[in-house]
């Protein structure tokens, strides 16, 4: 493993995990390959899976105006779950990546490429994750159960979405933020429109911080021919990233003035106040963005989890005021 040039020294640490992390520094030696794997070591991939999870529900109680003992553990549950299939995803990403992994400075040293582990096991870590955030799934609302079943399919397709399109990251937005649909069928058993709206600001929200997070790669990107919108906006990125923000905030705030009951306006205001915050908090991401910084770029994909759980409070705030 050290003879990898690409490979940060013998502990077989990810170039672009946070520094510090417990993965490297606690957990056990045989464990640690399979936790990169599943980016334990990078949690902000877990917080963006999760917080349109966390939207859903809290939405879903706003709507009933209620919140059931129960929905304490579809939260839980959607946190546990949130970890282990965003570990799933990922591992199964790496299987896919692994001849363009190798040729890319910030991917070169993850574990598959580095040698670390097998394809092979890999992929029975991926299963293994599977099939525990499955058992969990069972434990919710049938019609979820079946959301959660269909979801695997954008999370099969993702990884060789930038083989044959500009535009990954919808990919990524599909898989991403099906939580927003699943956590409020956990808790009201039906889909209506206020989860989809919700679902589609989280497509666009996606499509904003994935964007920053591409231009990391778009020169590697190019000579091995994978595409991504940061390739395909190139110079014009800020507009398009402007545009996402704007579709965020305009669809999560109608999925609120869908979901609220119509009396309750003191309620609507306060939630309405979530969407409103996290534009401002994607403005000041939008305003440093330099498509030249790697630090700076990395610094404003992980702040989305400020970001994400801006609605999150004022939601919380909302349902219990």
């Amino acid at each position: 493993m050290s003879g990898n040039p690409h490979m940060p020294e013998a502990e077989g640490q990810v170039s672009d995990a946070v520094k510090g992390n417990w993965v490297d520094h606690w957990a056990p030696a045989a464990t640690r390959p399979y936790l990169r794997l599943s980016r334990a070591d990078r949690p902000i991939g877990t917080w963006l899976l999760l917080l349109p999870c966390w939207w859903g529900l809290l939405l879903a109680m706003l709507h009933d105006g209620q919140a059931r003992w129960e929905d304490l553990w579809i939260f839980a549950g959607c946190g546990i779950g949130a970890f282990l299939m965003r570990g799933a995803g990922c591992t199964w990403n790496d299987i896919t990546d692994r001849d363009f992994d190798g040729k890319v400075a910030r991917t070169a040293s993850r574990p598959i490429p580095s040698g670390q582990v097998t394809a092979r096991q890999a992929l029975a870590w991926a299963v293994a994750q599977a099939l525990i955030s499955f058992a969990i799934l069972l434990t919710f609302h049938p019609m979820a159960i079946l959301l959660g079943i269909i979801s695997l399919l954008p999370v099969a397709v993702y990884p060789f979405a930038k083989r044959f399109t500009w535009w990954p990251q919808v990919f990524l937005g599909i898989a991403f933020n099906w939580g927003a649909l699943l956590a409020w069928t956990a808790h009201t058993g039906s889909l209506s429109w206020p989860p989809v709206m919700l679902y589609l600001a989280g497509m666009a929200w996606t499509l904003f911080y994935d964007t920053i997070y591409a231009h990391q790669d778009t020169e590697d990107d190019a000579l091995i021919g994978v595409k991504s919108t940061a390739r395909l906006f190139g110079d014009n990125t800020p507009r398009w990233l402007a545009r996402f923000l704007v579709l965020t905030v305009a669809l999560l705030g109608y999925a609120i003035i869908l979901a609220v009951p119509s009396g309750e306006i003191g309620i609507m205001v306060l939630a309405l106040v979530g969407p409103w915050t996290m534009g401002w908090h994607l403005m000041w991401q939008l305003r440093r963005f330099d498509a030249d910084d790697s630090h700076r770029l990395m610094m404003l994909f992980r702040s989305n989890r400020d970001a994400g759980l801006l609605p999150v409070l004022f939601f919380a705030l909302a349902l219990f005021a």
